[in-house]
């Protein structure tokens, strides 16, 4: 799926969308607002509210406001995924506490 695809699809949920190149790993980040990712390229487990997902490319997973999120690419190349939060938020990263960093593209 393309960004254009992808904005479209979030934007008929309620969500804005950004595009994001991840480290290995991103650990326990919270949020004070629910976040939606999909997985464009890479290999990721998403573990939150007690469960692990292994989402593929074009699956979408929405994480809950003040759940803490953790993120590992567990394949052999880099992961992109594009992430949005709802509308009206400029920068919906609003990271209450967290591990590792991530590229905005």
């Amino acid at each position: 799926m393309n960004r254009k695809g992808v904005a479209e699809r979030f934007a008929a949920l309620g969500f804005g969308s950004d595009g994001w190149t991840d480290p290995p790993v991103r650990a326990d980040f919270v949020h004070d607002l629910d976040e939606i990712v999909m997985l464009i390229e890479g290999e990721i487990e998403a573990s939150f509210a007690g469960k692990t997902l292994r989402p593929g490319p074009g699956e979408e997973i929405v994480i809950p406001a003040g759940a803490s999120h953790t993120a590992r690419n567990t394949g052999k190349i880099t992961n992109r995924w594009y992430d949005g939060y709802p509308p009206g938020i400029t920068d919906g990263v609003t990271t209450v506490r967290g591990t590792g960093c991530a590229t905005r593209r």
